[in-house]
């Protein structure tokens, strides 16, 4: 297997740090895109409205989660008061940045899906591909050409800025869901959080093989391809529908406490990373709950969640919140996910974590 140093050299050579494709291919670096044409929005394959509830009427634009956590400590360090956040007419400039580093991350994800390249494994054993890596320097690329003061936070790289701390910061998750990626399953995703003064208020879950994209920003209505949704009515866990990503990447307690919901709810589901978030926020799924999540992982489902009338915590019912630094280790989160505030009740209850 090639070594950590072999795939930086093999990066420097590229505009784009890009491999060469597989052998016999032509050598292509994809230009800085501009927005692609994305389909109207389509219902998930095999996953029929008929037999499900209605979807909820628009909620007020007030933060579901905030509403839950606000007299709760938060989880990780303490959160921030509240602060000004930006204008609308920044947030439009900061959402079309994001727009198109999303498109530059899909162009690279798409040139390597299904084809055949090298898999190393990072110091945790989990996976990374030139894929992974190179997705997030054309992300960084076009941020930082576009707000060169801001701070960027990437799994891949960690901490990007000359100053020690910034008003705003990305955190970019090039390819949340790795391992469906390298075994051709196209349900991860791309997410890019935008966080100012450690609030998270823009997220984006991009689905770049499927062109599909949740866009969350503060104070708006949740889109996918640009028509607004909503995440829909479970006011009981035994009619929910659930998701994680595996149940064995429970530990000890969390797998008993994750046991007691999966025995009540109606339907467990397993296997989607990211896309089972984006699932809860267009209605199809009731409830989404994971262990073990990095705030990469999670930051930009926050927006997206809770423009869409859901709520997402931690296991306690504690707001989510992360502050990115040079200095900051991005430890583990246990996250649940609702589009009721009464099934993220019951769920908190079975949950029962200390």
């Amino acid at each position: 297997m090639a070594s950590h140093a072999y795939l930086a050299e093999m990066l420097a050579k590229t505009h784009l740090h890009l491999l060469s494709p597989p052998a016999g291919a032509p050598i292509v670096v994809p230009p800085v895109p501009s927005p692609i044409p994305r389909p109207s929005r389509r219902r998930p394959p095999n996953l029929s409205l008929s037999a499900r509830p209605p979807l909820r009427p628009s909620p007020p634009m007030a933060s579901s989660s905030a509403a839950a956590a606000a007299a709760a400590p938060s989880s990780g360090d303490r959160a921030p008061g509240l602060e000004p956040g930006p204008e609308e007419d920044d947030l439009g400039r900061l959402a079309e940045v994001a727009g198109r580093a999303a498109d530059a991350a899909g162009e690279v994800i798409r040139s390597y899906f299904r084809k055949k390249f090298e898999i190393l494994d990072k110091e945790d054993l989990s996976p990374v591909t030139i894929a992974d890596q190179a997705a997030e320097e054309a992300m960084v690329a076009i941020i930082l050409g576009s707000f060169p003061a801001h701070a960027i936070y990437g799994e891949e790289k960690g901490w990007r800025c000359k100053e020690r701390s910034a008003d705003y910061v990305w955190v970019l998750d090039p390819i949340d869901g790795t391992k469906s990626f390298i075994t051709g399953k196209p349900l991860f995703g791309t997410l890019i959080a935008l966080l100012h003064k450690g609030k998270p208020i823009l997220g984006i879950i991009d689905q770049p093989v499927l062109k599909e994209r949740w866009v969350g920003i503060t104070g708006k209505r949740t889109t996918l391809n640009g028509e607004e949704l909503s995440t829909r009515a479970c006011t009981k866990i035994s009619q929910a529908y659930l998701y994680t990503t595996s149940p064995h990447l429970f530990k000890k307690d969390a797998e008993e406490a994750f046991a007691r919901v999966r025995s009540k709810v109606k339907v467990p589901l397993y296997g989607c990373d990211c896309y089972a978030y984006a699932l809860l926020a267009s209605g199809f799924v009731d409830l989404v709950i994971e262990s073990g999540l990095k705030p990469y992982d999670f930051l930009a489902l926050i927006p997206v969640i809770e423009g869409a009338g859901g709520i997402i915590t931690d296991w306690k019912g504690h707001q989510l919140y992360w502050e990115p630094s040079p200095d900051s280790h991005a430890q583990a989160f246990n996250v649940v996910a609702a589009g009721d505030k009464e099934v993220h009740q019951q769920a908190l209850d079975l949950l029962q974590w200390q």
